[in-house]
């Protein structure tokens, strides 16, 4: 004679006899629906929509609000990044400067599209004219910097240096009457 599936599952100690019972207890048509999912009712179905719906507005909102925050963080770093750098080059600046000198000698140069002028003194001149002294722009005044201290302020912002006029070697054109005049470096303007 053939053992019933739950006297097999006892002798091979498979099962216990309380769980064996537990399962003689259960209803038969609570195990057939285990495993089954009901077909879901026009009703739960919109219902499921929906909340999908708000499932993924939701995301949406919290991605927009994630990216608005990391934008925001950039800014933020990037305002602060360029206050230190402003602050480096305030530094080095009030450091390194040559001292105002007061006269009627004056530097002319171009800023941009305007040309401006300072006081300096002749050696002065000479520096400036030769790329030994460089001249920097620190909060709306101009100040004169050792040329070495000028590119460690270009590596910060190039903006704050005051580019060199370097003349140009072009070949002087044979109808020019005044081919053979040369101009002095130091021809002040």
């Amino acid at each position: 004679m053939s053992m019933s599936l739950r006297d097999q599952l006892l002798q091979a100690g498979l099962i216990s006899k309380k769980q064996a019972e537990q399962a003689a207890k259960q209803p038969h048509h609570q195990r057939q629906d285990r495993g089954q999912k009901k077909p879901l009712s026009a009703a739960d179905q919109q219902r499921q929509a929906a909340q999908q719906a708000a499932r993924q507005a939701a995301d949406k909102a919290r991605a927009e609000k994630i990216a608005q925050d990391q934008a925001r963080s950039r800014q933020q770093q990037e305002k602060a990044e360029r206050k230190a750098r402003h602050a480096q080059i305030k530094q080095l600046v009030e450091q390194n400067r040559l001292p105002k000198v007061e006269g009627d000698d004056l530097y002319n140069f171009i800023d941009g599209t305007k040309i401006r002028r300072i006081p300096v003194a002749a050696e002065t001149r000479l520096k400036l004219g030769n790329g030994q002294l460089r001249l920097v722009r620190c909060e709306g005044r101009y100040e004169v910097v050792p040329a070495s201290i000028a590119e460690r302020i270009a590596e910060r912002d190039e903006r704050a240096v005051i580019p060199r006029v370097v003349a140009a070697e072009t070949k002087p054109d044979e109808n020019d009457p005044y081919k053979d005049f040369v101009v002095p470096d130091d021809l002040i303007w």
